[in-house]
Parts: structure tokens; sequence; C-alpha cells
């Protein structure tokens, strides 16, 4: 670990924001979930939500894996079940939707703890979704098309949640703190190490201040010893 490369990680870990996030409703195109999560990682998303496309089971795991290294991807095959995680957590439910009530997107609020909703391609938000949205954003169109592919609008809403946050600067403020930038960092740092621990239930290492694990061969040693003795 190189003092630039762990200055990096700690730099960008300093502007998460843990309170912004999207939620994809049921997107079955990989290439439109890989262009979403850059957009998440660009605008300082920590972590994204995925509801499964019906009928069909896809694993996101192997999806844009450069970017999902560095936002985290919570899977769910109902969209309620989503819905419910971003409600306890605080946040307002804005769905990408046009209906009646739909406002222009620069018109709401993104300083406050938001989860974007996106659909699918062909069906759009689903009605869940839609009722349960605090509000309906949508995109000014000037020409004859009538919509922006999913994940080019994922990135304008963003862009201008990212706007927003940073005229408040709430990007000079670490949000991402205790446990979760620890754990957070780690995986960053020690990859394979970090799935190691993952794939046996061992909890992480503790790093030093250069980003390495002391000891390394000894903790390995004695999480081998641990796991034989279950």
């Amino acid at each position: 670990m190189t003092p630039s490369r762990l200055a990096k990680f700690q730099a960008t870990l300093a502007q998460r924001q843990p309170d912004l996030t999207i939620i994809t409703d049921q997107v079955n195109k990989g290439q439109n979930i890989a262009a979403l999560l850059r957009t998440c990682d660009a605008v300082g998303i920590h972590e994204a939500h995925a509801v499964l496309p019906l009928g069909s089971y896809r694993d996101y795991g192997g999806t844009a894996r450069g970017s999902q290294q560095w936002v985290n991807v919570q899977q769910y095959e109902q969209i309620d079940d989503a819905l419910l995680v971003a409600r306890q957590q605080g946040m307002q439910l804005v769905a990408a939707h046009f209906s009646d009530r739909a406002v222009d997107f620069k018109n709401v609020d993104y300083t406050r703890p938001t989860a974007l909703i996106l659909g699918a391609e062909m069906e759009g938000v689903s009605p869940a979704a839609t009722k349960a949205a605090d509000y309906h954003v949508t995109i000014p169109m000037l020409g004859m098309t009538h919509s922006f592919n999913v994940s080019v609008a994922g990135a304008v809403i963003l862009l201008e949640a990212q706007r927003q946050r940073q005229f408040e600067g709430m990007y000079g403020r670490a949000l991402l703190t205790g446990q979760a930038y620890e754990d957070t960092l780690f995986r960053w740092c020690h990859p394979a190490i970090a799935d190691y621990c993952q794939h046996y239930e061992l909890a992480y290492p503790r790093l030093d201040e250069q980003g390495e694990v002391p000891n390394l061969s000894q903790w390995y040693a004695d999480a081998r010893r641990n796991i034989a003795n279950r």
C-alpha cells in the first residue's frame, strides 16, 4: 500500500454521501447497471440498491466489477424491501417517472437524505414504487424523443444532487464514519483479505497507520487455526 494510494482512499471516503443512494427497479441491462454504478462512485454514493428483474435471476456481483469495488450493492427480489430499507434510513423517495404530479428534477431538495428510484428500460418505475414515492421527477426534453436512457437520466439527476450538496458544503464534512468507514477502508486497501474474511466469517484485522496489516503471516496462521477448530 503506497502512501499516495492510501491518501486517495481516505480522501475519497471523506467525501462519501451515505444518505444519498439509488434504487434500480428491475433494470435488466448490465451495461446500464455498470454506467449507473460508475456515476454513483463519481458523485460519492456509498451504497446502491438493486431490485432484481422479475422472472429471472441476475447476480449483480458480476456486473461493473470495477465500479462495484467502490460502491456497495445490496440486492432485493421485491421493490417493497428496498423501499423499506430507504424509509428506515430516513430517506425521501424520488422516482424518475412521468405523471401528472411530476416536477422538474431540479426542483427537489437533494441535500435531504434521498433515494433515487430508476425503472427498467421498457417498463419504467413499478406501480408500487410510484405510489410510495414522495416525488416524481422528469427531465425536460426539447427534441423528438420522450426520455433518456436510464443510465443517462440517473447521471443527470445525480449530478444535480451533487451540485446542491457541494453548494451546501456537504462534501467537506465527513459523513461516513465509525465502523462503516473502517470496514470500507479495509476492503479498498486489501480486497483479497476482505474476501477471505467474508468467506470464513472473520472480523477484519486492524490496519496500521500505513494501511497495512501488522504481522500478516501470523494473522493468517491464527485465522486458519481458528477456522480448523470450529
